[in-house]
């Protein structure tokens, strides 16, 4: 499996990534190939050394070998120093880039995508695996092709002087056969489990910060820690295998190259004692086959290290892989008008219908209610609406135009949505409300008027500046509501998306963004989501929704007149409320 992926894997990342950095990459080899070169010309010059100094006395030799050895060290410094430089230079500039890559990618993705990857799993594939990949150019570029320069060169000196005595170094050679296809396959298959439980780790992390006040006021500081344990300790036996694992290639290679160093006396060295071959051609050989050895172990511990980088590499493809079922029309207008109607959608999550056959209209201009019970499915006909999902069947438009011709941007476009936990990123106020948009001072000053956003603003040292904190954790429900108003406000869509817009907060908060809601109504198809009925009394449609089913629709009035599921909400929430 292993040699069937890597040519693909090497493909791709060579088309999408490294093939725009051919020149630093080019010059890169080049100066890989000098650098590998010396060690096979160190060892050529021992044969003068020995022979014309050492043994045959001759003293001018001994400074041009000298001279030359001193140079070859010289050249491989600089190159070593260039080489490296330019490639890591090419190595970050990837791995930013493939991080940028997959977030852009994940952002495009359906929804249904999220459901099934937590936000810690996406985090570990965006930084955890791209950073286990970050070193491969480097290793796999540099280290790789510079120890199969060098091992090249290194063994045509050996052949060039013996011919036997390099196959008598190489007699154990084909030992290593075998298990180095097994260490692939087993670390290949213990890096894929490692990243999955790095995943698992990192959303165990995100999910116990993020929920940090349920876990201290249930007390279960304990438990979360003890999973977490749990999660970690597989990791660390995961890793201490595949290190111990990916350690047997290059300890093999050390007994072969025992072996092989054996041979060579054996065969070289009776030689030598018997006039047949000089001191200096036996002392080049051995040098280059001592030479030899580092750059054989190193490559040997590549193996293991290509299947961890190839493990994440596959990861992080399959991600690219996935597509979203969402795609863009081709109309890039706006509707004439605002209508939004439902013609017998139905929509499915995996076994579970959601929606059966649902049907309603929400006319230009007014404010269209859709209550019941949880699980109803109203905030599916959102999600539905502003295209973070399609429908299974059925028919939805928008002005008569079915959404599915719209362009997803042109669409969402025509939506703001304030809904119950807006999403606020830790930036400036100011960011918070234009999210990117190019918005004047004075539209800004506008919304934040509108919004009540300015009410407290001003107690701020940094006013608009300051920070909303990670999530919006410096401001109140109240105050997050209110920016999220002012988004809106600011965005001046023709329709207005409310989700449970008020049901968490406080009564004088409540009034407060309650009023802010009805200034931006104005003139605006809106839909309302709602578990406080007080809140939809003077809508001019109420929806009332069961089981992903109109089951009446109508005024306040009309449908308090017949008595039926409506009615029973009404009757049993305020009944609720005089209870408490």
């Amino acid at each position: 499996m292993a040699r069937d992926r890597t040519p693909k894997l090497f493909s791709r990342i060579w088309r999408d990534y490294l093939r725009e950095h051919w020149a630093p990459m080019s010059l890169a080899l080049l100066l890989m190939v000098i650098e590998g070169s010396t060690l096979a010309v160190l060892s050529w010059m021992l044969k003068p050394l020995f022979d014309r100094v050492f043994v045959g006395g001759d003293s001018s030799a001994m400074w041009w070998v000298g001279g030359s050895i001193f140079a070859l060290f010289l050249i491989r410094a600089v190159t070593s120093v260039v080489n490296r430089s330019l490639l890591v230079a090419v190595q970050q500039k990837v791995a930013a880039r493939m991080q940028v890559d997959l977030l852009s990618h994940v952002m495009r993705l359906d929804m249904k995508f999220f459901q099934l990857n937590p936000p810690g799993a996406m985090i570990e594939r965006i930084l955890g695996d791209t950073s286990a990949v970050q070193g491969i150019w480097q290793t796999f570029i540099t280290g790789a092709g510079r120890d199969v320069v060098s091992l090249l060169a290194l063994f045509w000196v050996a052949t060039s002087i013996d011919p036997q005595w390099t196959l008598a170094a190489l007699v154990g050679a084909p030992l290593l056969i075998v298990p180095t296809l097994w260490v692939q396959r087993y670390v290949r298959r213990k890096t894929r489990a490692m990243r999955q439980n790095a995943s698992d780790r990192s959303n165990r992390i995100d999910e116990v910060l993020h929920g940090i006040g349920t876990v201290r006021l249930n007390r279960i500081e304990d438990r979360q820690a003890g999973r977490f344990a749990d999660i970690v300790d597989r990791i660390r036996r995961a890793e201490v295998k595949i290190a111990g694992i990916g350690a047997v290639v290059p300890a093999l290679i050390d007994v072969v190259t025992g072996l092989g160093f054996v041979g060579v006396l054996a065969l070289g060295g009776s030689q030598v004692v018997s006039g047949e071959r000089s001191v200096g051609d036996f002392m080049a050989f051995f040098t280059a086959l001592s030479l030899a050895f580092q750059p054989l172990r190193r490559l040997g511990g590549l193996a293991g290290s290509w299947q961890v980088a190839a493990a994440s590499l596959e990861r992080i493809y399959q991600v690219f892989d996935t597509q979203p079922s969402v795609r863009s029309g081709p109309r890039l207008n706006p509707p004439e008008t605002t209508r939004i109607e439902f013609d017998d959608v139905t929509l499915s999550y995996d076994e579970t219908q959601v929606l059966r056959g649902l049907t309603f209209v929400a006319e230009a201009g007014q404010t269209t209610a859709l209550v019941g019970p949880s699980g109803a499915g109203k905030t599916t006909v959102f999600n539905l609406l502003t295209r973070m999902t399609d429908a299974d069947t059925g028919r939805i438009t928008l002005g008569g135009v079915p959404l599915t011709e719209f362009d997803l941007a042109t669409l969402r476009d025509e939506f703001s949505v304030v809904s119950q936990d807006p999403a606020l990123f830790d930036e400036t106020l100011r960011e918070n409300i234009t999210l990117g948009q190019d918005a004047t001072p004075e539209a800004i000053e506008r919304a934040t008027v509108a919004a009540h956003v300015a009410d407290f603003v001003q107690a701020m040292p940094l006013g608009l500046e300051s920070r909303a904190g990670p999530r919006g954790s410096a401001l109140s429900g109240g105050q997050r509501q209110r920016v999220a108003i002012a988004r809106a406000v600011l965005r001046d869509a023709p329709v207005l998306l409310l989700d449970e817009a008020t049901s968490a907060l406080d009564a004088a908060s409540e009034r407060l963004v309650q009023q802010a809601l009805d200034r931006l109504s104005e003139g605006r198809t809106t839909l309302v989501i709602a578990h406080r009925l007080s809140t939809v009394r003077n809508a001019d449609k109420i929806i009332v929704m069961d089981a992903g089913r109109v089951v009446e629709q109508g005024n306040h009035d009309q449908l308090m007149r017949q008595d039926g599921a409506y009615a029973a909400l009404v009757r049993l929430q305020f009944g609720a409320l005089t209870n408490d």
